[in-house]
Order: C-alpha cells, then structure tokens, then sequence
C-alpha cells in the first residue's frame, strides 16, 4: 500500500494521510491544496505554508463566485496578507 511506503519528508507521517483526507472528503484541486498546506504548515513551511493555503483559497473564492474587481483590474483578493 502506498501509505506504507515514505517519499519526502516526515512532515507527511501523520495518523491520517492528507492525501486520505482529501479523497474521502471529495475535495478538488484548489481546496485540497489549501488543506495540504494547512496540514504540514507547523512541521515544514510555517507561516509561508499559512499563505500558499491562503492563496489557494482566494481562488477557490474567485473561482465559486466568479467575482472581479474594478480597482485591481482582474479577480478579487477577499483576504488581503
């Protein structure tokens, strides 16, 4: 099993594998990036992890409501860093 079986680092070895998690709550592409961010932020890339999971989410929210916005000349940034 594929779960048995470690490429990368430990911040992967976990009780439930994010890749697990991702699949049993059918998750697509952008919010299952956001929670494999979430997941490792505290063991691998702190708080540049807390931002890529960020910035996957205002796609997310680009994406589901098809939101633009004028003064910044494309999609919006509901979430400002």
């Amino acid at each position: 099993m594929t779960n048995d079986k470690q490429v990368g680092g430990s911040h992967y070895q976990t009780k439930i594998q994010t890749w697990d998690a991702i699949i049993a709550w059918e998750l697509g592409f952008l919010d299952g990036s956001a929670v494999k961010y979430l997941s490792r932020w505290r063991k691998k890339g702190g708080v540049d992890d807390l931002r890529k999971a960020m910035h996957f989410i205002e796609k997310l929210i680009e994406v589901e409501t098809g939101s633009k916005s004028e003064e910044r000349g494309g999609y919006m940034h509901p979430i400002k860093p």
